[in-house]
């Protein structure tokens, strides 16, 4: 199994750059095309009568904002390919919904590049909804890049983190062409308390194991018990083992028309120091 094409979201960001620079260091690595992905959005206009032809003047020059602003992250995004040497991709501008957008095309890549949403920016809510969305739709797997750093290093010293569930098998296979690359692999489970314990943990992590053997990969076990959220407790796991990749199952629900995280699956993306491979 490996990654042939990957997909990479490009916006007007101060992120955007570094997120690029992750994407083809990876598409590079893997000998694989990318795909760079600029949705202009859409315009939400009130409704009003008297003043529609205002509305619609103002409509054309917000549209052609957006579109001009799309345009411009392609062509960034090319001569960036470009300058890397990078043999095969191509960009795309989409007049669309941004996370419908990222989720139709993303269906016909291996993997999305998503970046974490700096809190400090005055869109922080809808840009952080829109990647959220692209993880819980998307049939792909989603790797999501801090707002912070550079991340020279990827994929090289990866942490699993296994509770035995669906998501989680999943977020392992969609990673097996990383993991198969990785120095090391830790896989690790996390009881919330001292008192609480899986029986049949153990010997289903035992499985996983050789499941991950037969497709060459060694890693390494471990259970621990953990007083703090879960999300707290993996990043420090991360941060002692010098992990620069962590792999999780994203959990999450409906509510009425609203998408709706677990807690752990927020808490990470709201506080990750680490890339993270999420699958749901």
């Amino acid at each position: 199994m490996t990654y042939r094409s990957l997909l990479v979201h490009l916006d007007a960001s101060p992120q955007c750059s570094a997120r690029v620079d992750v994407a083809i260091r990876l598409a590079k690595s893997l000998d694989c095309h990318l795909v760079g992905l600029a949705p202009t959005g859409l315009i939400d206009l009130p409704v009003s009568i008297a003043g529609a032809a205002s509305l619609d003047q103002f409509s054309v020059l917000a549209w052609d904002s957006l579109r001009q602003q799309a345009d411009r992250a392609t062509v960034r995004f090319s001569e960036a390919c470009s300058a890397a040497g990078l043999k095969s991709f191509e960009s795309v501008a989409d007049d669309s919904d941004e996370a419908r957008s990222l989720v139709r095309h993303v269906h016909c890549s291996d993997l999305a590049i998503l970046g974490q949403v700096d809190p400090a920016t005055a869109a922080h809510k809808l840009s952080q909804a829109i990647v959220e969305q692209v993880v819980l739709q998307s049939a792909r797997p989603s790797l999501i890049l801090p707002y912070v750093g550079t991340f020279e290093r990827l994929g090289s010293r990866v942490m699993v983190a296994w509770d035995d569930s669906r998501e989680a098998a999943r977020a392992v296979a969609d990673a097996l062409p990383l993991l198969q690359r990785a120095e090391r692999v830790q896989i690790v489970s996390w009881n919330e308390s001292a008192q609480q314990s899986e029986s049949s943990l153990p010997m289903r992590l035992d499985a996983l194991h050789h499941w991950l053997m037969w497709h060459g990969v060694s890693a390494d076990l471990r259970i621990e018990s953990t007083g703090i959220a879960i999300a707290e407790a993996m990043l420090s796991s991360a941060a002692d083992a010098g992990v620069d990749l962590i792999v999780m199952g994203a959990y999450g629900h409906s509510r009425w028309s609203e998408l709706v995280l677990g807690g752990a699956t927020r808490g990470l993306m709201a506080s990750m120091t680490v890339p993270v491979l999420m699958s749901h």
